[in-house]
């Protein structure tokens, strides 16, 4: 490419004299006609599209739609797919067609205008009527140009596309998909085209979008998922085929070999997320995918049973959790108490809620103990004792890291083995899910995702204390049992 200003374009106009209407049909049939595969499985040949992509298109281009999102799992060939989508845009879209292509950043967002100016190169019809920039495409004929950006706010300022890709929309933020589609509304055909893998979080902008999506009342939004079936395992390849259409589609160009050689060098919620399309709960989640959702038990009576409560306080800004665990064979976690900040700077923890819980629980419940960690709450905590016995309420500090790795690994045997239930808190599951852990010489310790991380912990910190002291006092129960 050389620098500077290019070549007058010579080349009369391509002639789409005889291309349907149909947009949809307009753009398969110039990508089919004209667009070679420039890199990987058939590179240099005529491009075939798969019916699922076909159907993509189809859907999103079809009458009156604004807002499509295509969820599908890496390998599918979302980028170049991209790519193609915006060069048929540049020549079978609307006079003076601008596409932008945006990702999570300018490398990202290069990566797809790159396939798409190999595509060009690949093709002589097409090297001679458009003129490559460093910066974008362009096509003189029909003043249209494609840019790739960065998923900033300020880069999609001032521009009018007629058709706006977001590749990774699960990295996007709120005010990136303001942006994109305000700019992208001010055509009365354009479209906002996002193709991504699922977020890592429920708590983004393409979760709220899929749910908008799922709900089937907008005719101006086009959503298309794959993936696997819930609870399917991650060795199942008939779930494999159903989660990746490049896998399942004639003429395949994914293999069962490269998802296999991934499945066995990630962990299993980023493959869930990154391979079989799934929504999983904190892809960097510290319990296995679904383990601690399958062990809820919403019937089992809690009522006449020796209780153990775990409690994390906080000031303000985490939450703080109050967590129940009965002392027997196979432990019941519940959730007593729970308040957390609904995003208001102001907001500071109930204190004196705190302690009327834990004053019912005593009042109503055989509360054996309640273990405490003393962070922010240690003259709250001196009053428990003394109105409910010392022996009754303890400290239990959770930066121990020797106490508390241990405590951590119990609980994870005892989800993973299924040795315990819950009474299905979705509030205390998120927690579990949000919940990372650091390897110690004493054992694992729960961390939120990052630091000053929103995720809030605090009710799966408090469910491990709660979990560690009553294994205790079920073990004191056994040594007072007397032989005959």
């Amino acid at each position: 490419m050389a620098a500077g200003p290019k070549a007058r374009v010579t080349a009369e106009p391509l002639s789409f004299k005889g291309y349907p209407r149909d947009r949809a049909k307009r753009r398969i049939r110039f990508i089919h006609n004209y667009l070679r595969v420039p890199r990987g499985h058939g590179a240099g040949k005529a491009v075939k599209l798969r019916d699922f992509q076909k159907e993509i298109i189809q859907g999103a281009f079809a009458p009156d739609i604004l807002t499509a999102l295509c969820a599908l799992p890496r390998g599918n060939g979302k980028t170049a797919f991209a790519a193609m989508l915006g060069l048929a845009e540049l020549f079978v879209g609307p006079p003076s067609a601008e596409v932008l292509v945006v990702a999570s950043d300018q490398r990202q967002a290069n990566i797809t205008f790159n396939l798409a100016k190999r595509m060009v190169e690949l093709n002589p019809e097409l090297s001679e009527r458009v003129q490559i920039y460093k910066d974008r495409l362009f096509v003189p004929h029909n003043d249209a140009n494609l840019i790739p950006l960065p998923a900033d706010y300020s880069a999609l300022q001032g521009f009018d596309p007629s058709l706006l890709i977001v590749d990774e929309l699960h990295v996007v933020t709120e005010d990136v998909w303001s942006a994109a589609v305000t700019a992208a509304g001010k055509r009365p055909e354009s479209l906002t085209l996002a193709i991504s893998t699922p977020a890592a979080s429920e708590e983004s902008v393409m979760y709220r979008l899929v749910k908008h999506g799922r709900e089937g009342d907008d005719d101006q939004f086009y959503l298309k998922e794959y993936a696997a079936p819930d609870g399917c395992e991650t060795s199942d390849r008939e779930a494999w085929r159903i989660a990746n259409p490049a896998l399942a589609c004639k003429d395949p160009f994914l293999s069962e070999a490269a998802i296999e050689a991934v499945r066995k060098t990630v962990r299993e919620p980023v493959f869930r997320q990154m391979r079989l399309g799934q929504w999983v709960k904190g892809s960097d989640s510290w319990l296995p995918f679904g383990a601690w959702e399958n062990l809820a038990d919403v019937d089992r009576e809690i009522h006449g049973k020796k209780i153990v409560l775990g409690f994390d306080g906080s000031a303000s800004g985490d939450s703080t959790a109050l967590i129940g665990c009965t002392v027997e064979p196979v432990p019941h976690v519940f959730v007593a108490g729970m308040w957390e900040n609904p995003g208001d700077k102001r907001w500071r923890v109930p204190r004196g809620e705190v302690t009327e819980r834990i004053r019912y629980m005593f009042q109503n419940h055989d509360v054996v103990e309640t273990a405490c960690d003393p962070w922010g709450f240690r003259s709250e905590i001196e009053d428990w004792a003394a109105e409910h016995g010392e022996r009754r309420v303890i400290e239990w500090n959770t930066a121990h890291a020797s106490r508390m790795g241990p405590a951590t690994d119990r609980m994870y045997q005892a989800v993973v083995n299924q040795e315990i239930t819950h009474d299905g808190s979705e509030a205390l599951a998120a927690h579990f899910s949000h919940a990372t852990a650091r390897s110690t010489a004493a054992g694992d310790l729960l961390q939120k995702d990052k630091r000053n991380s929103p995720r809030k912990i605090d009710g799966a910190v408090a469910a491990v204390i709660a979990l560690a002291r009553a294994a205790h006092h079920a073990k004191k129960s056994k040594r007072r049992v007397v032989g005959f």
